[in-house]
């Protein structure tokens, strides 16, 4: 079994206005505002806010049915680059 690396979501939570709450393995966490304008190609079915409500975590990584994720080093980059108030 593969050990989790520190970027690896181990919480998500979804928010309004296609914000996820996420917490990742070294205790980090905060708020990801995604864009609409980002929601394209393989993203565009998250457009749907029932469909992104639907986000769970999956082998470290926020994930929706269809096989749809997020890259969980990059999310944790933009995390830690926020604001005191968007990152903890």
């Amino acid at each position: 079994m593969m050990r989790p690396m520190y970027w690896d979501v181990v919480e998500v939570r979804p928010e309004p206005d296609y914000c996820l709450f996420v917490r990742f393995a070294d205790g980090t966490q905060g708020h990801l505002q995604l864009s609409p304008d980002e929601l394209t190609g393989a993203l565009a079915p998250l457009r749907d806010r029932r469909f992104f409500e639907s986000a769970f975590v999956e082998h470290g990584a926020v994930t929706w049915p269809g096989e749809i994720d997020l890259a969980p080093d990059a999310m944790y980059e933009r995390v830690k680059q926020g604001t005191p108030a968007e990152a903890r």
